[in-house]
């Protein structure tokens, strides 16, 4: 007798455990298989003619990836989720779906570099349009809607500085005008936001960062809700890109820790953000859980939790050409903290973030932004190492 388990009152730890695979399909084997394929043999001439079978090549799809997919489908609540080799594409990919020329794009101001590269340069050259916006606009959005708008892309909080945006007034605003709301979730993950309930049609994350967790493996998941995914595939598969089954199966191994994973990440990061608020040195705690910062309301309001990330700026004093001077003492100081671009993995990180391509969103004028990547070390030999780096920037004067 089959049991049929109700999972909607399942836990998040509990979804992340089991979702996506089915023991009994594989002899009982916990893990799915790593189906590397390519080619996909039919029966007979009729089905494939019809291709009227599961699978039929493997950029459509293999086990290890529709187990991905449906992991993944189970946390966000979508109706559906594409896997990418990176998070990156997870962005591109999406916006060459929603987009053609002579359209026009809201793109906020603090996002992803990347993503404005992107912008800048490949979605101008084909004729898109790209207006940047105040990430704290909210509902007021509306004055930068066009005829021709078409896509609303979102990323909370901002890259780097961390500001919370109001998610469901500017969604609201989107869809008043015809226009698909489009977010970069990998800070939260669909743990501590999910998009979708919020408004958002097209939830993007960075697998690479907390889903993989280990720092040694790249892939992009965009999950859709059922108005917008027919759309979002085609553009998928019009393209040819597609994530391994490989890295497909170590993002599934990946999120069955990311629980507890980011719970330790969060908690440690919200430590040492409170230790590092007011120490001299430090003119500012860019982290939207410390009550003093400007979004932590709509934080509170909307998100179940924090992750691991957060940023720093130092005192830079007035000689602003001895900023940078001051944040390479900051780097080359640390002993724990490695220097790399990119974060969500066991090991705490630590890069300067120079902010100097926007054009709304200023970056902040007391010094030099720090981002810290707070890993699963413990907190007090994190924050002691950060103590070191900052008296070794204060000696810069």
């Amino acid at each position: 007798m089959t049991k049929k388990t109700d999972k909607s009152n399942w836990g998040s730890n509990t979804v992340l455990a089991h979702a996506g695979n089915n023991p009994q399909d594989y002899f009982g084997f916990v893990n799915p298989p790593v189906v590397h394929a390519s080619t996909v043999l039919f029966p007979d001439s009729a089905t494939m003619a019809g291709r009227n079978q599961k699978y039929t090549y493997a950029i459509h799809g293999t086990p290890t990836s529709d187990a991905l997919s449906e992991a993944v489908d189970a946390l966000e609540g979508s109706a559906g989720t594409i896997i990418v080799p990176s998070g990156l594409a997870a962005v591109t990919i999406p916006l060459l779906a929603f987009l053609k020329t002579g359209d026009h794009m809201l793109m906020v101001d603090s996002v992803y570099h990347p993503t404005r590269r992107f912008c800048d340069t490949m979605l101008r050259d084909i004729g898109i349009e790209v207006t940047y916006y105040d990430p704290l606009m909210g509902a007021d959005v509306k004055s930068l809607i066009q005829t021709n708008t078409r896509v609303v892309f979102t990323e909370s909080p901002g890259s780097n500085t961390f500001e919370i945006q109001d998610i469901p007034a500017i969604s609201k605003v989107a869809h008043d005008h015809g226009a698909v709301v489009m977010m970069d979730n990998t800070w939260a993950t669909p743990l501590y936001f999910k998009a979708l309930d919020f408004g958002v049609d097209l939830s993007i994350h960075a697998a690479t960062k907390y889903p993989g967790g280990h720092s040694d493996v790249m892939l992009g998941l965009v999950s859709a809700n059922a108005q917008n995914l027919a759309r979002l595939k085609e553009t998928q598969m019009l393209l040819g890109v597609c994530g391994s089954p490989d890295d497909s199966y170590q993002i599934l191994r990946g999120l069955r820790t990311m629980g507890v994973r980011l719970e330790q990440h969060g908690k440690s990061a919200l430590e040492i953000a409170q230790a590092l608020n007011g120490m001299p040195g430090v003119a500012r705690v860019l982290h939207p859980a410390l009550p003093d910062f400007p979004g932590h309301a709509l934080w509170k309001r909307d998100f179940k939790g924090s992750s691991g990330l957060f940023s720093i700026v130092l005192d830079g004093g007035p000689d602003q050409a001895k900023w940078v001077g001051k944040a390479h003492a900051f780097l080359d100081a640390l002993e724990i903290f490695g220097l790399g671009y990119s974060w969500g993995g066991y090991e705490s990180l630590a890069v300067h973030a120079h902010l100097d391509d926007r054009t709304i969103a200023k970056k902040p004028s007391e010094g030099p932004v720090m981002r810290l990547q707070i890993g699963l070390e413990d907190s007090a030999d994190l924050l002691q190492d950060l103590r070191g780096a900052i008296t070794a920037a204060n000696e810069i004067t």
